[in-house]
């Protein structure tokens, strides 16, 4: 697998339009933070590491509206991908869908959004949009 956050974005695309509750993901440090700003900013219910053999298991429970049955995320994009990254600086950084969704943005201070990054005056590599 060449992309693997392409992957995680991809399995969580394709959980929500199966309606399942629960999407199982294999784990790396970067999914895990990019898993734990995805719960901070309310878009999933919960999660879990869970530790099974080499690489581990991330289970995500998603959030869906009990009386619409839409989920909490409606899009996720990505945007830097192997073969063309995207950089930004924390002047130019991007604003989704003015300011109702998130960027998360990779910098030398750890994954964040794209608003955390602009507050600590950091830019970095730009990952993906959620709303």
């Amino acid at each position: 697998m060449t992309d693997p956050i392409a992957d995680y974005l991809t399995r969580l695309r394709n959980a929500i339009s199966a309606k399942h509750r629960v999407a199982e993901i294999p784990a790396s440090n970067l999914k895990k933070e990019i898993t734990k700003i995805l719960f901070e900013k309310g878009y999933i219910l919960n999660y879990k590491f869970v530790e099974d053999g080499p690489q581990g298991t991330i289970k995500v429970a998603l959030k869906f509206d009990p009386v619409s049955k839409s989920s909490a995320i409606k899009k996720l994009v990505r945007i830097s991908s192997p073969g063309m990254r995207k950089y930004t600086g924390y002047r130019d950084m991007p604003r989704v869908i003015n300011g109702l969704g998130i960027a998360i943005v990779s910098t030398s201070k750890g994954v964040m959004t794209d608003k955390e990054a602009s507050n600590l005056k950091i830019g970095g590599e730009v990952l993906c949009y959620v709303y």
